[in-house]
């Protein structure tokens, strides 16, 4: 299920499971929390960067939409509301991005140039495939910080989750126009570093993952034995879309899109987490009514 899709189709809607919920439907509260964590989180995470920033603001973002759901009045999709809170909780967070590579596209070009490139021979590359995919995923998430925080909600939005424009504008409580044009800045920021320096957008380009990897893990960037990006309990974005998914890129630069939907989307998450707590607390169970 993707909440950035005009429809999606579900067991039940976000609008029965509200109303269970308001009726003291604990069942219910799980299930609402359960379908949008995994998004709310990855979005975080792609905002910051880091996985314990991403958990706090998942945490404290789904306490201010359960906090308000008694709020909702139904004039918009559940989703675009919940998701408007997320955006501006995530924006106006005052914690800045922990970028290990840079703090702008200027500074990530003058590093990625500056760190010395190693050939691997095919059976080195094979060896070191895990290590490889982490130093790419790793600089993807290095460029999206490199954008400002606006520029990266609307990417992700936008490109990542291939959200419409009408959803996407009504989320960022913009209009049409604004966000397409803001869009289109955020693109054209990647996608000219993208293609002046990444080796995979253009072969020209003397940067490469595999070259980079001896480097990055001497340099303790990557830790082949606690990967960051690249662990195998963890799936994409691309395979947690639909199928059919209207990216709404030209073609031109649809490969661009492709390579940031390619990134790590975490899909499981600890049993004693953030609503667990909620439901065995005592404060919460009276103020929504559990039963």
């Amino acid at each position: 299920m993707n909440p950035f899709r005009p429809t999606y189709q579900t067991d039940q809607t976000d609008k029965e499971l509200i109303q269970q919920i308001l009726d003291g439907n604990k069942a219910a509260l799980t299930n609402l929390i359960e379908r949008h964590q995994p998004f709310i989180y990855n979005i975080a995470w792609k905002m910051t960067g880091s996985t314990a920033d991403a958990e706090d603001l998942t945490q404290e973002t789904l306490i201010k939409i359960i906090s308000n759901l008694s709020t909702f009045k139904h004039e918009s999709a559940f989703q675009t509301w919940a998701y408007r809170i997320a955006k501006n909780h995530f924006l106006n967070d005052q914690k800045k991005a922990p970028n290990i590579f840079a703090n702008s596209f200027e500074e990530l070009g003058t590093r990625l140039d500056a760190a010395p490139n190693t050939d691997l021979s095919e059976s080195e590359k094979k060896e070191q495939r895990e290590a490889i995919r982490e130093v790419r995923l790793q600089c993807l998430s290095g460029m999206l910080l490199c954008l400002t925080k606006e520029q990266r909600m609307v990417y992700i939005i936008g490109d990542i989750f291939g959200a419409d424009h009408t959803i996407g504008s009504e989320i960022m409580e913009i209009s049409k126009d604004n966000y397409r044009m803001k869009l289109s800045k955020a693109r054209k920021d990647l996608y000219n570093f993208m293609q002046n320096k990444c080796g995979l957008v253009n072969k020209a380009n003397s940067c490469r993952c595999h070259k980079k990897v001896t480097f990055a893990t001497e340099n303790g960037m990557v830790d082949a034995k606690n990967l960051l990006f690249n662990r195998k309990e963890y799936s994409t974005f691309k395979e947690q879309l639909e199928p059919d998914a209207d990216f709404l890129v030209d073609d031109a630069e649809l490969k661009y899109a492709e390579l940031h939907q390619g990134h790590s989307f975490k899909t499981q998450f600890e049993k004693k987490n953030f609503l667990v707590k909620i439901l065995e607390d005592a404060n919460w169970q009276r103020r929504l009514n559990l039963n």
